[in-house]
């Protein structure tokens, strides 16, 4: 009996000593699973929070809001939360914001440099009366821009001219905004426009006779501003519409202007009118790709040839108007003839039809 008692401890020291260890080596693995969880907790938690101190920091950009009208993404734009008092302006704002430097920069593409003060001639100017947003003035400005335009004199009205956008637009070199105060229709109700007899038939009616007489009464302001600037072409044109100086050898409507003969007062731009391939069309300038060609483009057996099936039923070949946009020479009693055409009080303007076309995207 004393031999299997003693034989029998050792094997129940042995039993003890295993069940010890097992229950050791699942202690480990559990707290090793425990800390293998609290790391991947952990780990997406502290990289979403890094992105977010990042891009509240500028360091990344937000796809959504890169080009939105937002308040704090272009410089001298008041932070609604800020006093009104505050001069945010005098410090470092445009390095802060842009990471560049105090000069005004072009919102729209930030890298880009317009010398709008430049030597080159002729200097062409814009006026344009719009209740558009960022989203369609900004290209629009830019493009015109590019192809050697120097001045624009924006009417703005409606969306334009909200602070989130008209803010915006006087930030960019060669842009003056004109609102539509009180002060501004009492100076417009004294023009000699309403005793032209050429435009008597649109007064007081509602809708596009409206609109023209208000954008005739805009263009005969800006041919004053356009004097005072040193400017030597005038163009009306709409926020939705593009001077498209095909053919050019630098693709230049400076260069174009810059050849007209010195005798030429006005020249004509016959309008190409978009039509819509798709029904999602986000972006007309770029998505468009087709478009009605103006008649004075077509010969006269095409046009009549293909009328009916190109208008399909529609009495008009184009659905806005026909007749185009012109560019005219600042000089003495020139005036406006309407939101197409220009004219002289004291002559008949001579003009030219142009091979370069004015692209219409509605």
């Amino acid at each position: 009996m004393a031999g299997l008692h003693s034989s029998s401890r050792p094997s129940s020291s042995s039993s003890l000593s295993s069940s010890s260890s097992s229950s050791s080596s699942s202690s480990s693995q559990q707290v090793f699973t425990s800390r293998l969880l609290l790391l991947l907790t952990l780990l997406p938690l502290t990289l979403a929070f890094f992105a977010f101190v990042l891009q509240w920091r500028g360091g990344l950009t937000d796809p959504v809001t890169r080009w939105s009208p937002d308040p704090f993404q272009f410089p001298g734009m008041d932070n609604p939360g800020s006093n009104v008092g505050s001069d945010r302006r005098s410090g470092s704002d445009c390095v802060d914001l842009l990471g560049r430097s105090k000069s005004p920069a072009f919102p729209y593409f930030k890298d880009w440099k317009f010398d709008v003060g430049s030597d080159l001639n002729p200097k062409i100017c814009i006026i344009s009366s719009t209740s558009a947003g960022l989203e369609q003035t900004l290209p629009w400005i830019f493009y015109h821009k590019v192809i050697g335009v120097s001045a624009f004199f924006l009417f703005v009205e409606g969306k334009a001219a909200s602070p989130n956008v008209s803010k915006v637009l006087e930030l960019i070199p060669g842009v003056k905004v004109i609102y539509r105060t009180k002060e501004l229709e009492e100076q417009q109700a004294k023009s000699r426009i309403w005793n032209e007899t050429w435009l008597a038939s649109f007064f007081y009616k509602p809708c596009n006779y409206e609109l023209f007489v208000k954008q005739s009464l805009n263009m005969e302001m800006s041919i004053v501003m356009a004097r005072d600037a040193g400017m030597d072409w005038i163009i009306h044109l709409d926020t939705d519409e593009l001077i498209h100086p095909v053919g050019a050898r630098e693709y230049s409507l400076r260069q174009l202007l810059a050849g007209v003969p010195g005798n030429v007062d006005m020249v004509v731009f016959p309008n190409y009118e978009s039509s819509v391939e798709r029904d999602d069309i986000k972006e007309p300038f770029t998505e468009v790709s087709m478009f009605k060609k103006n008649y004075d483009h077509l010969p006269k057996d095409v046009y009549f040839g293909n009328y009916k099936e190109s208008t399909r039923g529609n009495p008009n070949y184009f659905l806005t108007y026909g007749n185009g946009k012109s560019a005219a020479r600042i000089q003495d009693h020139l005036r406006p003839n309407g939101a197409h055409r220009w004219h002289n009080y004291m002559k008949t303007p001579k003009y030219s039809i142009s091979l370069f076309l004015l692209i219409f995207c509605e």
